[in-house]
């Protein structure tokens, strides 16, 4: 090789591929920011994720992140089911990730969970010398618990114990979602020094900031907004709505569910059968611009999640959403939450529906006590959860894995530059 072509070579600038197994790369809002980040910094990036809207190659925003999406055919709802659809799913990233590595591209390889089986993929990357990232989006034992209708089966929880263990063990760095998840890693032998915290949430140009409003119809809206999944409890939202009715003695309120998921046909079932059709609306899956409109408009948001031991350890994405733009949050009391919202949410014990209407009830007829309340939370967002912040560290933690030569424009950390579709799950999570 001679020399010029080496220093043409080592002109080219890294590239990472990131991996996603639960949803099309332009529908996680994490990983939408994470790539723009990268660009905005100089790599170039690759998403490899399940195929969403047809014929997309490029990621919506993006300057040239390319996308190599794979069909899937299997959708968990058991533990043989999800088997299935995890092999499966193993298979196709695999597959794409050594072309990848064929065509002399994936200098770094981040995976996102869940699931947590790409270990091997990691042992494999890190012995070509390549560093693996590891981004952690969800406590796969610990959702597993909270989704079980009966007692979990402890094999099949040990199993993903088991899982997690080796996805943090083999992995160059990891990028916890909050506190709670770096402390998991630490409890798992991971070094401190091999952890970095880069939680969820928009960026400043992304959060239109305008005077809170009623809805144009002159009510006031109550939101939810995130993913309809069993482990979130949306059905709370509307038995909230229905005890709301009996401790409020005017209609001057709406319910929104914006989301979409798993459970949206039985909700809407719940609501016809409760007699809920006045007063709780769905709107569906909402893109980036959509998002910022609904909130804008809203009064106060509710984040229903129960007290299970997932929920405490986890950032739940909607609410950083809320936060980032002022709206009080009604929500049970939970170790991460409390983390996110501090004095900008009104804290319920158990999450019955009568605590929820109680509180939303006091809210929405003490207007200085909102006011407050939404001061806390943007002074929050500007100050420590935007994602100006979490980008920063994100970067860094890259620059430190490729020992400074990767380039680097010194540029500022970027949202979405165009509507972008967005997930809210627990930072990680709904």
């Amino acid at each position: 090789m001679t020399t010029e072509s080496h220093r043409v070579r080592s002109r080219r600038p890294r590239h990472v591929t990131i991996l996603i197994a639960n949803l099309p790369a332009e529908r996680d809002r994490r990983v939408i920011r994470e790539c723009l980040t990268l660009e905005e910094h100089g790599y170039e990036v690759t998403v490899i994720a399940p195929r969403g809207k047809p014929g997309l190659r490029v990621l919506p925003g993006s300057r040239n992140t390319v996308l190599k999406p794979y069909p899937v055919y299997v959708y968990g709802s058991g533990v043989l089911s999800f088997a299935a659809e995890f092999l499966w799913s193993f298979l196709c990233v695999a597959v794409r990730l050594l072309g990848e590595v064929a065509r002399g591209r994936a200098h770094a390889v981040q995976v996102c969970n869940p699931p947590d089986v790409y270990w091997p993929l990691a042992l494999l990357i890190r012995a070509m010398g390549r560093p693996w990232v590891f981004d952690h989006h969800d406590l796969c034992p610990e959702v597993y618990a909270t989704r079980s209708d009966e007692e979990p089966n402890k094999f099949v929880y040990r199993t993903l114990v088991g899982l997690e263990w080796l996805t943090l063990r083999t992995a160059s760095a990891v990028v916890a979602t909050n506190e709670s998840f770096r402390e998991n890693a630490l409890a798992r032998g991971v070094p401190a020094d091999k952890v970095t915290v880069v939680r969820n949430g928009p960026a400043a140009r992304e959060v239109a900031t305008v005077p809170p409003q009623l809805a144009p119809d002159g009510v006031h809206r109550i939101v939810y907004l995130g993913v309809l999944g069993k482990q979130d409890n949306v059905a709370g939202v509307v038995h909230t709505a229905s005890a709301l009715t009996k401790v409020r003695g005017e209609r001057d309120w709406e319910v929104v569910i914006a989301g979409d998921g798993e459970t949206l046909a039985e909700l809407k079932e719940l609501v016809g059968a409760s007699g809920l059709e006045d007063a709780v609306r769905f709107t569906g899956w909402l893109d980036g611009a959509e998002v910022d409109a609904l909130l804008q408009t809203a009064t106060v948001a509710i984040q229903p999640d129960l007290p299970t031991r997932m929920n405490h350890l986890s950032t739940m994405a909607k609410s950083v959403e809320y936060v980032s733009r002022g709206i009080p949050v009604v929500a049970v009391d939970l170790v991460e939450t409390r983390r996110t919202a501090a004095d900008a949410a009104v804290y319920v014990p158990t999450g019955s529906p009568e605590e929820f209407a109680a509180a939303i009830d006091a809210l929405l007829d003490d207007e200085p006590r909102r006011a407050a309340m939404r001061e806390i939370a943007l002074q929050r967002f500007a100050g420590e959860l935007s994602w100006e912040h979490q980008g920063a560290r994100y970067a860094g933690m890259w620059r430190r894995l490729f020992r400074g030569s990767a380039p680097d424009q010194g540029a500022s950390i970027p949202g979405p530059r165009t509507e972008q579709p967005g997930r809210h799950r627990a930072e990680n999570s709904s």
